[in-house]
Formats: C-alpha cells, structure tokens, sequence
C-alpha cells in the first residue's frame, strides 16, 4: 500500500508512482483508474478523480515523473554533440525501463515541467551551437523520433516474441530456419537466403546508438561551420 497524504501534490505524486508500478508490471491493459486506486489502499476511483481530474491527467504525470529520471545539467557544456546524446541515451535508458513511455508520449501534450525542461535543455544545446530556435525544434524532434520509436519498436518485438516463444533460443532458431527455407526456395533472394543461412549483425542497443549516431552527423552537417561568438 502506498501511503498518502491530504495534499493534492503529494496524492498526484502518489497517484503517479502507483500508475506507474502497474504499468511497469502489468502493462497498460492494467492501468486502470480502479487499479490506481486500489493500490493507494483506502481510496477510491472517484477520490482518485478528485486530483487527477481524469486518466489523461494520470497520463501526464506518468510521463513527467519518467522524464525527472533523465538528468540534465544545469547548462550546456562545450560539446553540443556530447550533451545530446547523453540525453538521447539517457531517455532511452529510462524508456527500457519503463516501456509505456514510448507508447504514450505522442497521446499527450508535452506539458510537463520536467519534460519541458529536458526540451529546453536540448533548444539550448542547439542555440549555443548556432542553430534558430525553429531548427533547434526540428533537430530536438528528430532525435526524440528515434529514441521513443525505438523505444516503441522494440517494445513491440519483445511483445512479438513473447506471444510466438520467440524469446526461446531453439524456438527463434527453427522459426529462422523456416525462413531460410521460404526464401531458397523463392530463388530471386541470394543475399537475404545467405543472410539467414548465418545471421548475424548489430544488436538493438547497437543499433540504436548507430541511429543516434547518424541523425548526428546529419545536424553537424546543417550547423554552422564555426560556433557564434561567445558560443
């Protein structure tokens, strides 16, 4: 049981962690504003209600109390590049942990205040480097593009090979063999049959950081060639 007190703030902040474990455990499906209340103890849905004001309410303060797990310095340092990806790598990190992110973030406004201020944390890396504010925006929601879709992308395979036994080594080894099987027998797939007769490649997290990686290089390429002065 979660303990509580009379004060809006501290029943928001106890509504969220119980949305939260829920989530984490049990998945969405399960987060529901009975369950919440539930686990508070003696509470009910409508008392619940009274702070939260509704589930997208609830929703909102999952989200922010996801983005408080990232940190943030309090200013920029002298390499823009490395302040991103910390961050990206950071989020990513805390979205591994807490799958649901990925799956709510684009349902609801971001008006948090610490995802607002993770935001402003990435205009203000971006800015120092030379970029508008308009790009700045536009970098920042490119980066985040890859790491809640992938975030969500691999959320969505886990789920995939839970549901077909995939997360079984012998079973992911016939399921690939069969495969390979289709696509010999197809004969215009050379490289893809050769591929599954030995797969092999990046992993997710590698992956992952050669994607962060790209969109980089890409934003390097579109910044200014020399920072501003005082920069």
């Amino acid at each position: 049981m979660i303990q509580t007190s009379s004060s809006p703030s501290s029943w928001s902040s106890s509504a969220s962690t119980a949305a939260i474990g829920i989530a984490d455990e049990q998945g969405l499906e399960a987060m529901t504003m009975k369950a919440v209340a539930a686990r508070l103890g003696p509470c009910t849905p409508m008392a619940l209600y009274r702070y939260v004001h509704s589930k997208e309410g609830l929703v909102d303060l999952m989200l922010d109390a996801a983005a408080a797990q990232v940190p943030l310095p309090e200013k920029p340092g002298d390499d823009w590049r490395a302040d991103l990806r910390t961050v990206s790598v950071d989020t990513w990190r805390v979205i591994r942990r807490h799958p649901w992110c990925a799956l709510l973030v684009h349902t609801r406004p971001p008006a948090g205040p610490h995802v607002m201020r993770r935001l402003e944390f990435m205009l203000a890396v971006l800015v120092r480097r030379g970029a508008s504010v308009a790009e700045a925006m536009t970098y920042a929601a490119l980066l985040d593009r890859h790491v809640f879709g992938s975030g969500l992308q691999q959320d969505t395979e886990a789920r995939f090979e839970r549901r077909y036994g995939l997360d079984d080594g012998a079973r992911l080894h016939a399921a690939i063999a069969t495969l390979h099987d289709l696509a010999a027998a197809d004969g215009r797939l050379p490289h893809l049959t050769a591929w599954l007769a030995r797969p092999s490649g990046a992993g997710p997290e590698e992956q992952f950081a050669m994607g962060l990686d790209f969109l980089l290089d890409g934003i390097a390429a579109r910044l200014p060639a020399a920072p501003p002065a005082g920069g």
